[in-house]
């Protein structure tokens, strides 16, 4: 099947873009308005950019209106600073719940029940037990013509890593259980290899279907439910 991008809205271009860039890491992006208030969002539309120096992109869409900025991303505007939190399942409870359109002036560490950690060389705390936070200043931020869809790139001024993942410069990642987005679902990454494999794992991995860990049957996509949002943004 051809699918022509030009005779799709954009909710049916998002659900197929959230289909096909599968596993697509989190972003757990903590911020603080000009007034104080914390706040808390998932960004998967979320990469590197650089590396000398180290570079971060976030692609922020408006609310579920389709008309309202979120209120993080006017936070990193108005501030120009952000803390790029690593998602794990211990806290995924958490993380989706911080993609509910909260108002404003609620600071949604309280809300989500998340502890803030002072940051080292930026404003926003970052949040506490995630294993890796990257602090960032704003380098650049690219607008579409409307006004309401935005790519942001920090620059990481600095790595927080917990101590026991430090080994030898790198990040012992074989110890974190991180999470990462599929369509509206999430999946926990728990293995590791580097290619060649037996032909036969590759014969039986390619051959059975994700395993479920929440009860649904196997046919189930959350994108069907009536709840789902092409915001992001978590409803009802």
């Amino acid at each position: 099947m051809n699918i022509e991008s030009a005779g799709l809205d954009a909710k049916s271009a998002y659900k197929l873009l959230i289909g096909s860039i599968i596993p697509r890491p989190i972003a757990w992006i903590s911020t603080e308005s000009t007034s104080g208030v914390g706040n808390l969002a998932p960004v998967s539309f979320f990469t590197c950019v650089g590396r000398k120096p180290p570079k971060v992109s976030l692609s922020i869409q408006p609310k579920s209106d389709g008309a309202t900025l979120k209120d993080s991303f006017v936070n990193i505007r108005d501030t120009g600073e952000f803390v790029t939190n690593m998602a794990t399942l211990p806290q995924v409870f958490a993380l989706h719940r911080s993609a509910t359109e909260f108002e404003p002036d609620v600071d949604e560490f309280d809300a989500v029940g998340v502890e803030k950690v002072a940051s080292a060389l930026v404003k926003p705390p970052r949040i506490k037990d995630a294993p890796v936070a990257l602090e960032c200043k704003v380098d650049q931020i690219f607008s579409a013509p409307d006004g309401l869809h935005h790519i942001v790139w920090g620059e990481v001024v600095n790595f927080y890593v917990r101590d026991d993942l430090y080994v030898n410069g790198r990040i012992d990642f074989g110890a974190i259980a991180p999470i990462a987005r599929l369509a509206a679902e999430y999946t926990v990454v728990d293995n590791a290899f580097v290619p060649p494999l037996d032909p036969a794992v590759l014969t039986e991995r390619a051959s059975r279907r994700m395993r479920r860990l929440d009860g649904q049957g196997e046919e189930y996509s959350a994108v069907d439910s009536p709840t789902w949002s092409a915001s992001g943004s978590v409803q009802g």
